[in-house]
C-alpha cells in the first residue's frame, strides 16, 4: 500500500539523548493518525523533521512514494507539509490576511494585492468551515480563532498533509469540539493530518490510527476503534493506570484562605485581576478554572507576593498577609507549586538535596550560625525522595537537570508537601506530564486535602479541575464568572462559564 507519507528508520540524537530510536510512521491519505506519548518522548523532534526544521541522523522520508530529502521548512511546504505549532507564529499588529500571505504576497509590479489575498482566504474559510474575518486584526480575535488563522496558512499553501502539535492545550471544550469539527471537514477534503498529544480522549473522539512513542521508541501503531484508552495509556506509560481520583466527601471546616476584591496589574501595566474573591476553607480543593492568560498567573502571584496588589486584601487564617513578604508567607503557612518547574520551582544545577531545601535551610536542625548541616540536609532528601518515589539516577546528590519532567515535578510536590503547610496552592502541577505521574500528583492533592488542608488548584485541564475539585471558581478577562459545585456541574457549563457566559444567562443563537 502507498502511503501518503513514510517515515522510516528515523534516528535523530542531541547531546546526550536520543530523542528519536529507529523510528517507522505511515500515514494514509485522508487518515487522522494520532501521534501519542509522554513529555519528552520524541514526538515533536519527529514532526520537526518531517517538517523540516531538523535533519535526521539515519533514516528515509517518503512523500506519495518518492523518498525526499527536506532540508528546510520551505521545501516541506513545496512538498505539501504544514505544521501548526503549540504556540502560534502570528504578528499581532497585522490582519488575518497579512499574516496568512506573509512570505508568499500576491504581487502585481511592486503593490501587494491585498484585494485578492483576502477574497482567497474568505474562500478558504467557507470552504473550511472556519469562520475567519480576513481583515480583522490578530490582536482583536480570540486564541481559537488565531489557530485557524494558522490552519489557513497551511491551506493558501495548499498543503495536504497537515501536523497539529498539542493543538487543544489552548482552546475552552466548546473551541476543542469546533477544531474537531474544522479536522473532519479537512479529512473530507482530502487532506490528511497527523496529530501530536498526550490526550487519550481526543484521540478516541478523532483519530483513526495511533502511534505510541515511549523514550524515542514506537511501541506500536494501533486501530483507534478497537483500541481501549487504558490499553492506549499503558503503551504510553508501561503500566496500569487509573485515571479517576478516588475522593470521599468531606465536610470542610474553616476558612484558611480568604481574597477579598483583589485588583491586579498584569506585565503590560493595565488590570489582569479586577476585583476578584474567593474563599478555600480547610479540607476543600477549590479549582480556578479558565482559558490561559484570564488573570490566573495575577491570582496566584498576589496570594504569594510575588506581585504586587493595586487593591483588595487577601487574608491566611485570619492574618492580612496583603504586605507580607514571600518568605513571611510561606512561614504563615504557605506553600506554593510553580507553573514553570524549571523557572520557579527548581535551580536545576543544584542537586536534588540542595533544591529539597531551598525553603528551610536557614532553620535548624539545616543549619547553625550560618553553617550548613550537610548531613541532616542529606537525611531529610533520603526521606522525601522515599516517601515520594522521586526516582533519581545518582540518589540525593544528582544533578535536578539529569530528572525527567515528571520527578522534577515530584520533588517540587515533596518539597511543598513536607513543609506541611495550612495552604497549599498548585499551579498546572500535572503539566506536561505522562498519566502515570498525573495519578500520582493527584492523588498527593486529595491526601492534603483528607488530612484537612487547604487546597488552591489552578489548571488549564478541565477533566483535571473537574475530577479534583470541590469547588470550581471560574475566571475570564481577570474577572470572576461565578463559583459552582464540582458535583454538580459539567464540561459544558464550566466551557461556556470560562468563555464569560454567568451561570443561568441565556445565550444569544
Amino acid at each position: 500500500m502507498e502511503y501518503i507519507v513514510e517515515m522510516s528508520n528515523v534516528r535523530k540524537e542531541f547531546p546526550g539523548i536520543v530523542a528519536n530510536d529507529d523510528i517507522t510512521l505511515q500515514l494514509k491519505q485522508g487518515e487522522i493518525h494520532a501521534l501519542l506519548g509522554e513529555n519528552g518522548a520524541g514526538k515533536s523532534t519527529l514532526m520537526s523533521i518531517l517538517f523540516g526544521l531538523y535533519q535526521p541522523d539515519q533514516g528515509t522520508i517518503k512523500i506519495r512514494g518518492e523518498e525526499v530529502n527536506i532540508a528546510n521548512p520551505n521545501i516541506a511546504n513545496e512538498l505539501g507539509i504544514g505544521m501548526v505549532h503549540q504556540h502560534f507564529k502570528l504578528v499581532h499588529n497585522f490582519t488575518v490576511t497579512e499574516n496568512i500571505i506573509l512570505g508568499m504576497e500576491p504581487k502585481r509590479g511592486f503593490t501587494v494585492q491585498l484585494k485578492t489575498a483576502s477574497a482567497r482566504v474568505r474562500e478558504l474559510s467557507e470552504k473550511y468551515g472556519l469562520n475567519v474575518e480576513p481583515d480583522a486584526k490578530i490582536e482583536d480575535i480570540s486564541v481559537g480563532m488565531q489557530q485557524r488563522v494558522e490552519i489557513l496558512k497551511m491551506l493558501y499553501r495548499n498543503a495536504e498533509v497537515l501536523i497539529f502539535d498539542e493543538p487543544t492545550s489552548v482552546l475552552t471544550p466548546q473551541e476543542i469540539q469546533e477544531l474537531m469539527k474544522i479536522m473532519r471537514n479537512l479529512i473530507a477534503e482530502g487532506k490528511s493530518i497527523i496529530l501530536i498529544t498526550h490526550k487519550l480522549k481526543e484521540i478516541k473522539a478523532i483519530a483513526d490510527r495511533c502511534t505510541v512513542i515511549r523514550r524515542g521508541k514506537v511501541i506500536g501503531t494501533v486501530d483507534v476503534g478497537s483500541t481501549t484508552e487504558a490499553r492506549m495509556a499503558e503503551m504510553m506509560v508501561g503500566r496500569e493506570v487509573t485515571f479517576k481520583v478516588a475522593k470521599e466527601l468531606r465536610k470542610p471546616g474553616p476558612v484558611i484562605l480568604k481574597v477579598c476584591d483583589l485588583t491586579v496589574q498584569n506585565n503590560r501595566k493595565v488590570l489582569g485581576l479586577k476585583k476578584f474573591s474567593l474563599e478555600v476553607r480547610s479540607g476543600e480543593i477549590v479549582g480556578v478554572a479558565g482559558v490561559d492568560g484570564n488573570g490566573q498567573a495575577e491570582l496566584v502571584e498576589a496570594i504569594s507576593g510575588l506581585r504586587k496588589a493595586e487593591s483588595g486584601q487577601v487574608h491566611l487564617k485570619e492574618k492580612d498577609i496583603t504586605q507580607m513578604s514571600v518568605g513571611d508567607r510561606i512561614r504563615s503557612g504557605m506553600a506554593f507549586i510553580p507553573e514553570d518547574r524549571h523557572k520557579h520551582g527548581l535551580i536545576l544545577d543544584y542537586s536534588v538535596e540542595e533544591n529539597l531545601v531551598l525553603k528551610l535551610y536557614k532553620q535548624e536542625p539545616y543549619s547553625k550560625k550560618g553553617l550548613l548541616n550537610k548531613e541532616s540536609i542529606h537525611q531529610h532528601a533520603e526521606e522525601v525522595i522515599a516517601e515520594f518515589d522521586i526516582r533519581a539516577g545518582q540518589g540525593v546528590s544528582s544533578s535536578t537537570r539529569s530528572l525527567s519532567g515528571g520527578n522534577q515535578q515530584k520533588a517540587i510536590v515533596g518539597r511543598e508537601i513536607d513543609l506541611n503547610p495550612e495552604l497549599l496552592i498548585a499551579v498546572q502541577p500535572t503539566r506536561g506530564l505522562d498519566v502515570g505521574a498525573i495519578e500520582y500528583i493527584h492523588k498527593r492533592l486529595v491526601e492534603q486535602r483528607d488530612k484537612g488542608k487547604a487546597v488552591l488548584l489552578i489548571s488549564l485541564e478541565l477533566d483535571e479541575i473537574l475530577n479534583l475539585s470541590d469547588r470550581i471558581a471560574v475566571i475570564n478577562s481577570g474577572e470572576l464568572v461565578g463559583t459552582v459545585d464540582a458535583a454538580a456541574t459539567n464540561e459544558n457549563e464550566i466551557g461556556l462559564m470560562m468563555a464569560g457566559v454567568k451561570r443561568g444567562e441565556k445565550i444569544e443563537a
